[in-house]
């Protein structure tokens, strides 16, 4: 393949990777006029806020389905429109429920684009699978950063001081990237053959012991990350330290961003092996363990680690569905990885709360998250990486 084309399949998948969190994160910065104009209570908060991971895990099996029925590339199109069209509604919701309803057709759209991204990777580049993972990942963080970066100081003045109008702005970039797609992306050379076969598989094969360590690996991840980001704020309080809050916050989120340039040269020398997984697992757990026993700036280094860390494994994870699977069996590998895992994200910050609640003590609402770097390494020292056959067998469900 020409190295042009090459570049432009990888700017492809890059714009669509920062699509999957522009909408999303657009949201936080802005909660507190959100609140104040609609009457929201901390606790509709919470669920606006909850419903995209719930989302997430809930939307992905049929996502699955839409890409058996109608192919990755049109899948992937439909959740950018559907984001699209409910960011657009979402900015006009006159209460919490249409709030509520407009965010989970949001969620809904960014869950199957995310089923979508690893066959598709798999389709346009077979060949390139690490560097092309890397990519649309490094693309989701920039999506995961612009949001809050830009959202207070540039885009809320230039609407006038309107939520409403600075969360529809969101929609633009979004349609923007689904007509490039659509226009420039390329097309299954043998779409005619695969009408003429058998229909392609939807259902993930959930007996696959493999699929659900795979899955729980990816959830441990998330809820590291989503947990982290959920508690740190009070545990700062909690230790005396309000004053650190937005540097931690900060540099865990910031420090995702080199990692996903480091990986983008030498992911390939790190894919199918266990040992960089078991290593930047243990520096979570080094990161953890700085947050709860130092002070000060090590408390702040050791967020910028556990990012720099988790987001590491996150790429590493990404990359093994369509590697190591059956061409028509990524699609299904991938929904079955997405909903175990974004179901992990849902529950690990349940238990690490009630947790903190029954014993008012904040570090063991960190010690338990800690546990899912543990999680990650073990599951990664019982993998066979290089067995595709154990992660699916495409002959048999």
């Amino acid at each position: 393949m020409p190295i042009g084309r090459i570049i432009s399949l990888l700017f492809l998948l890059w714009l669509a990777g920062s699509a999957l969190r522009l909408t999303i994160l657009a949201v936080p910065p802005v909660i507190p006029l959100i609140r104040l104009d609609l009457g929201l209570s901390e606790t509709a908060v919470g669920i606006v806020s909850g419903l995209p991971p719930i989302l997430f895990a809930l939307a992905a099996v049929p996502g699955s389905l839409l890409i058996a029925r109608f192919g990755t590339l049109p899948t992937l199109i439909a959740g950018l429109l559907l984001g699209a069209a409910a960011t657009v509604l979402r900015s006009a919701s006159p209460d919490a429920l249409i709030l509520d309803l407009t965010t989970i057709g949001v969620a809904v759209g960014i869950a199957v684009m995310q089923v979508a991204m690893p066959p598709l990777v798999r389709e346009w580049l077979p060949q390139r699978i690490p560097l092309a993972t890397a990519v649309y990942t490094n693309g989701l963080l920039i999506g995961e950063t612009l949001p809050v970066m830009l959202m207070l100081p540039v885009v809320l003045p230039l609407a006038g001081g309107s939520w409403r109008i600075g969360l529809a702005v969101w929609a633009a970039p979004m349609l923007a990237i689904a007509v490039a797609i659509a226009v420039f992306a390329p097309r299954k050379p043998h779409a005619a053959v695969r009408v003429a076969g058998p229909p392609r598989r939807w259902w993930p094969d959930w007996r696959n012991s493999t699929v659900w360590r795979l899955g729980l690996m990816f959830g441990s991840v998330n809820s590291m990350y989503f947990a982290t980001n959920a508690f740190l704020p009070d545990y700062m309080h909690a230790v005396g330290r309000p004053d650190l809050v937005s540097a931690a916050l900060s540099a865990l989120n910031i420090g995702q961003l080199p990692a996903s340039l480091m990986l983008l040269a030498i992911a390939s020398r790190l894919e199918r092996r266990a040992w960089p997984i078991v290593a930047f697992s243990t520096m979570c757990l080094i990161s953890y363990a700085g947050i709860l026993s130092a002070d000060g700036f090590w408390i702040v280094a050791g967020c910028a680690l556990l990012g720099f860390a988790a987001s590491s494994i996150f790429v590493l994870i990404l990359a093994l569905p369509p590697r190591l699977s059956a061409p028509d069996d990524v699609h299904r590998v991938s929904a079955a990885m997405f909903t175990i895992s974004y179901s992990c994200a849902v529950i690990v910050p349940i238990i690490s709360g009630i947790a903190w609640d029954l014993t008012r003590v904040p570090s063991i609402a960190f010690a338990l998250i800690a546990l899912c770097s543990l999680i990650v390494a073990g599951i990664a020292l019982s993998l066979d990486f290089h067995n595709s056959k154990v992660w699916y067998d495409a002959k048999a469900d």
